[in-house]
């Protein structure tokens, strides 16, 4: 029996709303919006692999105040029960202490819960950076979309 589910219309619509607000939040350095986005038990793994809490997280935005710009891809959102799991392309543009601005882009994985209040709020994120393909394409994903 498969219980992973596409979320109907509205559900979709939720979710991708709270994925915007955090991203807004993130580029204003919101702490107030993102506190009431982040679980209490949200896991946050940087691209390049620094894990944070929800308070260091938020440490982190405050302190670096280091998102400039950021745009997604196309995502595809799946559900369980009350759990979405959304993935799709992230690019950020991010400052530097020293003043210089970096892009980082990749695959994102976020993982969001539906709580009793009927708000959806990120329990884990994990980006995967763009790096150099040692392989090429599967015989099924040439001039195909990778099955979802």
């Amino acid at each position: 029996m498969n219980n992973i589910n596409e979320p109907d219309p509205t559900t979709r619509d939720e979710i991708l709303a709270v994925e915007e607000l955090r991203q807004r939040a993130l580029l204003e350095v919101d702490l107030d919006t993102l506190d009431s986005l982040y679980d209490e038990s949200l896991v946050h793994i940087h691209a390049p692999g620094v894990t944070h809490t929800k308070t260091q997280l938020l440490e982190h935005v405050a302190t670096r105040q280091a998102y400039l710009d950021m745009s997604r891809g196309e995502l595809t959102i799946r559900l369980i029960g009350d759990v979405a799991i959304m993935t799709g392309r992230l690019t950020n543009r991010l400052g530097s202490e020293d003043g210089s601005e970096r892009v980082v882009g990749g695959m994102v994985t976020q993982v969001l819960r539906r709580g009793e209040d009927g708000q959806w709020r990120f329990i884990s994120f994990q980006m995967t950076p763009d790096g150099t393909q040692a392989w090429g394409a599967l015989p099924s994903e040439d001039d195909k979309e990778i099955e979802k």
